[in-house]
């Protein structure tokens, strides 16, 4: 499945009622070596479960710090159908919901990608959001000068001008993205321009963010859910927001129910939701069973 197609299913699936504030809790179960993610959801169709494990110590020893299988079984008998690789899902599907949030906040011209990150959902940002928007600018702000590189290599492959930068770049960016295992804020959110559009998908914590509260103050609020913002995302708690009406979810936003301001930066807040590995995983099986 393409990024393109990826981002097809997530919308899909929102156009067809799916309501994302309805949808079952993730749990997070603590473990020796980090933390286990159990992430259900069910259609009338098909019902999925994703375990995933997150262990920090991983790429010290060269292992992924995002391990993970997904169960697809059969809706209305609950027999198994399919084992899906979890970590090829969930690069494929955040940055689906990544695109489809951005492709409805972005400037018509929106054309340079500041992209805070080097590691696989760096990659697969890069990839989703060449698929819906024309980006002739790719910067990457990295750690390490050896990752960036690679990934602005990557860029450039790609067609689109790659180079390494600092956080200061996002003064000129139409886009910002960060995927990041950051727990402080990236770069000077006062730095922003009014026109630009923002995500961040690297944390589910209520104590790790990505942005500071000068952008989150300064911007209209997405998310996927706002029952599920509130409870996990570290970006708007730790900025202060602590109500749900000054946010509006991705169904709204994809159904066209939410309002688009231009005079001011858009934040997309994501944490990751079960039904967008269901959505995925599903589209997948009935491409591969015919």
């Amino acid at each position: 499945m393409t990024p393109a197609e990826a981002a097809r299913a997530i919308e899909r699936v929102l156009l067809d009622g799916l309501d994302p504030e309805a949808a079952p809790a993730r749990s997070a179960v603590p473990v020796p070596a980090g933390e286990l993610l159990l992430m259900p959801a069910a259609s009338h169709r098909y019902v999925g479960v994703k375990i995933a494990g997150v262990a920090p110590a991983n790429p010290a020893v060269g292992l992924p710090r995002i391990t993970g299988s997904y169960l697809l079984l059969d809706g209305p008998t609950l027999q198994p159908l399919a084992l899906l690789d979890g970590v090829a899902l969930t690069s494929l599907r955040t940055p689906a919901v990544t695109a489809v949030a951005l492709d409805r906040l972005a400037v018509p011209q929106a054309a340079h990608l500041v992209l805070f990150g080097s590691g696989p959902q760096a990659y697969g940002h890069l990839d989703a959001l060449l698929a819906i928007r024309p980006l002739t600018r790719v910067t990457v702000v990295a750690r390490s000068e050896q990752p960036a590189e690679a990934l602005a290599r990557y860029a450039r492959a790609r067609g689109v001008a790659g180079a390494v930068g600092t956080p200061a770049d996002v003064a000129d960016a139409d886009l910002v993205v960060c995927c990041t295992t950051a727990r402080t804020p990236l770069f000077d959110g006062a730095l922003v321009p009014d026109h630009a559009a923002v995500a961040a998908v690297g944390s589910h914590e209520v104590d790790a963010r990505e942005v500071d509260e000068v952008l989150v103050g300064r911007s209209a609020l997405y998310v996927e859910a706002r029952a599920v913002a509130l409870r996990e995302a570290g970006d708007l708690l730790m900025a202060g927001v602590t109500g749900a009406d000054t946010l509006w979810n991705l169904a709204e936003l994809v159904n066209g129910e939410a309002p688009v301001p231009t005079g001011r930066p858009r934040f997309f807040k994501s944490v990751g939701m079960a039904w967008q590995d269901l959505a995925v995983a599903a589209e997948t099986y009935r491409r591969e069973a015919g």
